[in-house]
């Protein structure tokens, strides 16, 4: 059944569900990759597209910013619509020296200022891991395409304008995480409470400690390495 933020219908969706944070970049993924296309969702612009990939039927649907955002949307299509994968497609800060612009990382795990996490009545730390079978087949894409994916730890944040001090991107560099982003800490615990698999796939927009940065529209439509990868495993 409809959901009071989704308009589809049963059956509307994919299996795989690819997720950027952008309505628009949902819809360049559409235009851009998938055949037939078909717009199943645009409840408050949030635009779900469901259509073909090399056969292969698949959908992108935004999520928004932010935890609340990307849980309402992911929990939704989890547990109304029979979803099993879904991969964020989604843009990062840089917080490791190892990494550029346009670096593509895979998110092993994510750690997060959030109480996202309190809900599921744990009292302690979480730190929530992506699909492994999800990741596997994503390292193997990344290297047919001749593409370095660090994979590992990165930072979900409740705060885009931070102003704790010490900041957390100085802190989390000494241990190894590699950027930060808002939205795969509760991705990856949706996913673990329905049983169901989830990876984040980010690509570096900026330097959190330079200010380097590219434009809306370039992350919009210029990522097509990451969005490839993606759809080569959905």
């Amino acid at each position: 059944m409809p959901t009071l933020h989704n308009t589809a219908a049963k059956g509307d969706f994919a299996p795989t569900v690819l997720m950027p944070g952008d309505p628009l970049r949902a819809k360049f993924i559409a235009d851009t990759y998938l055949e037939n296309a078909k717009l199943v969702n645009n409840v408050r612009g949030i635009q779900g597209y469901t259509g073909e990939y090399k056969g292969k039927r698949v959908s992108v649907m935004a999520s928004g910013m932010g935890m609340p955002s990307i849980g309402i949307y992911s929990h939704e299509l989890f547990s109304e619509y029979d979803v099993q994968n879904i991969i964020r497609v989604g843009s990062a800060g840089m917080i490791s020296p190892k990494l550029r612009i346009r670096s593509i990382v895979a998110a092993m795990s994510a750690y997060s200022n959030s109480n996202y996490g309190a809900q599921f009545g744990f009292r302690g730390n979480l730190a929530p891991c992506c699909s492994y079978e999800l990741l596997e087949k994503a390292v193997a894409a990344a290297r047919r395409k001749g593409v370095m994916m660090p994979v590992g730890p990165v930072y979900s944040s409740d705060i885009f304008y931070d102003e704790s001090e010490p900041k957390p991107a100085a802190v989390l560099k000494n241990l190894g995480v590699l950027c930060v982003e808002m939205e795969a800490y509760a991705l990856y615990l949706n996913a673990a409470r329905a049983g169901k698999n989830a990876l984040s796939l980010l690509t570096i927009s900026d330097n959190v400690f330079t200010g380097e940065c590219l434009t809306a529209q370039e992350v919009r439509e210029t990522f097509t390495q990451m969005m490839e990868i993606a759809l080569e495993i959905a």
